[in-house]
């Protein structure tokens, strides 16, 4: 008979990252590297379980960030700031002896609910699959057959951006930086969503080096879409990014996204990841109109009283908020938004 694994928090972050890098399953948001820009900038505690076999070796692991969060209720979430995460292991006794550990930390910190993003599904907890599709599909090998890959409908809107006068960089410098910040921060403002603090980018940049970095179009000098983007294992994922009012009419958006997929291809990614988008809503259509194909994700939740933290800025609960925040201007959105965005997480 096996012995059942031990459970604790790892005890360095090398080793968290050489688990990560072996792991086929693990995301850039299972790694040491998120865990801790999401800590330090946010001031979400990270606590990374990992579960070991009588050899001391890792086998298993849960990364969770403790969210505290006025607004929407405090819990763990893997992973903070994330579209995935979870718990990362191969046989079922590893993954329930995490799940048992994740809510032991939970109580003792005085916390009622927990999220997992993806990962393996605990038993007993309960799982939402409705809430949120994700949208991948390979890369074609040239920019023809890119456009080909496009509905005929979008390609028409995607060759308007490419015949707009507009340039496109890359980079990862200040003014990368300077120029993403601003229009992503314009862009959720635009939504009625406060702004993730600055720091949080400059983080995740540092953290990942070259597999990070910023693509940004811009006419006559003016920055009018960009987006980060982390390279993961073959996939290029734009992760933050946005357009000013003026990006739709430029077709901004098309030509960076267009832009994003030959830069990756240069770069030897595989796959393009779209990331995540609620059911129904217009992202996700607009990312069917590229051609993907929406894929439900699974989330895990564990709650002691039974009740799941409502996090949908499209519920009625939330909905004056988002039309309010809409008409803020933009100075003083950018200068109270971090303050509330880091409660989201």
């Amino acid at each position: 008979m096996n012995a059942a694994p031990v459970v604790g928090l790892a005890g360095a972050d090398s080793d968290v990252e050489a688990f990560v890098a072996a792991h086929a399953r693990a995301t850039p948001f299972h790694s040491a590297r998120w865990g801790r820009a999401i800590e330090t900038t946010a001031g979400h505690r990270w606590h990374p379980l990992v579960a070991r076999n009588p050899a001391g070796t890792i086998i298993g692991l849960l990364p969770l960030h403790h969210i505290r969060s006025r607004l929407f209720g405090s819990a763990l979430i893997s992973s903070g700031f994330a579209v995935g995460g979870g718990i990362l292991a191969d046989d079922e006794a590893t993954a329930e002896a995490l799940a048992t550990a994740a809510r032991d930390l939970a109580i003792s910190l005085g916390l009622s609910s927990i999220e997992l993003r993806g990962g393996t599904m605990p038993t007993g907890w309960a799982i939402v699959r409705d809430s949120h599709l994700g949208f991948e599909r390979p890369l074609a090998a040239t920019d023809e057959e890119e456009l080909a890959a496009i509905p005929r409908k979008h390609r028409a809107e995607v060759r308007k951006g490419l015949a707009a006068p507009l340039s496109v960089t890359v980079g990862r410098d200040r003014r990368a930086r300077d120029a993403h910040y601003a229009v992503y921060a314009e862009s959720v403002r635009n939504l009625g969503t406060p702004v993730f603090p600055r720091r949080l980018f400059d983080a995740v940049l540092d953290a990942f080096g070259d597999d990070a970095d910023i693509l940004t179009v811009t006419q006559d000098g003016a920055p009018q879409s960009s987006v980060l983007s982390l390279y993961w294992r073959g996939s290029v994922m734009p992760y933050w990014g946005g357009g000013t009012r003026d990006a739709r009419s430029l077709r901004a958006n098309e030509r960076m996204y267009f832009a994003l997929m030959g830069h990756a291809r240069e770069c030897g990614m595989a796959r393009f990841d779209f990331g995540r988008s609620k059911t129904g809503s217009g992202p996700a259509a607009y990312k069917k109109n590229w051609g993907f194909e929406g894929v439900p994700l699974a989330y895990a939740h564990w709650s002691a009283n039974g009740t799941v933290r409502d996090m949908n800025p499209t519920s009625a609960k939330y909905r004056l908020m988002v039309n309010g925040w809409q008409r803020l201007p933009l100075w003083l959105a950018n200068r109270v938004g971090p303050v509330i965005a880091r409660q989201l997480g």
